[in-house]
């Protein structure tokens, strides 16, 4: 669950600060500041310790400045949460893959999914309100690339990159959840499921479920646990990938 929402501070403000229209110069010595070190600085923070523990006053301490000198360079904790978000955007590349629209939809998934293991606080984030920064509208406008000239609509090109990085959100949150889970109880899901397994099948009748017995324990057998998130992506991606090429070559037979 989302813990912290995009696109809650002021608009001017915050668009200032994205696009550093208004970057003031930075103090002397210990305190010299700007908007670039503080937002690195709260990146940091959140990738070590995760988005609850995002604040002006612990951003402040790691540089060791006081509190109210963030102010001078950013408005407030929501305008710097947007800007972090847009600086790690920043982070995939713009560059071309081979392998045609499958291939460049395939690397523009990897590298979300890098992404989102490298700063594993952006899955705390809802960004329904679009952080309208100059990294997050470049990597829109290069992944809409992949996905041009195959004679869609703007609406169906959208979508299609929306149906991708959806699929590549929601099985990074599973796999960022599945390793957090064994790191804060130090038990694995295969150690778990080993404690456990000989419970459950001393009271489940695998007469009365016999599809859930037999496929579970293939699954089990196969990843060593309910489920393997790495293996949840690169089978649905393909999916996903399959039915995004029967959609183009019958949009091309119309």
């Amino acid at each position: 669950m989302a813990t912290e929402y995009s696109g809650g501070g002021d608009p001017a403000r915050s668009l200032a600060l994205l696009w550093r229209s208004r970057q003031r110069g930075g103090r002397r010595g210990r305190s010299d500041l700007d908007a670039d070190r503080i937002v690195a600085t709260a990146i940091e923070l959140a990738d070590a310790e995760g988005i609850a523990a995002l604040s002006m006053r612990r951003v402040a301490e790691r540089l060791g400045v006081g509190t109210m000198s963030l102010y001078t360079y950013v408005p407030g904790k929501a305008e710097l949460l947007d800007a972090m978000l847009d600086a790690v955007y920043g982070e995939t590349a713009l560059s071309e893959a081979d392998g045609g629209w499958r291939g460049r939809l395939e690397r523009i998934a990897r590298e979300n999914w890098a992404l989102y293991h490298r700063h594993p606080w952006m899955l705390q984030v809802a960004t329904g309100r679009a952080v309208l920064g100059p990294n997050v509208i470049a990597k829109y406008d290069y992944e809409l690339g992949a996905v041009a000239g195959l004679g869609l609509s703007e609406v169906e090109m959208d979508s299609m990159l929306s149906l991708v990085l959806g699929h590549v959100e929601g099985a990074a949150r599973r796999s960022v959840e599945a390793a957090q889970t064994e790191q804060r109880t130090g038990v694995s899901d295969e150690q778990w499921w080993h404690a456990h397994a000989p419970l459950l099948n001393q009271i489940m009748d695998p007469a009365r479920f016999p599809t859930a017995a037999r496929v579970g324990s293939a699954a089990g057998e196969a990843h060593g646990s309910a489920q393997d998130p790495g293996h949840a992506f690169e089978f649905g991606l393909q999916r996903i990938l399959d039915g995004i090429d029967a959609f183009v070559r019958a949009r091309r037979a119309e």
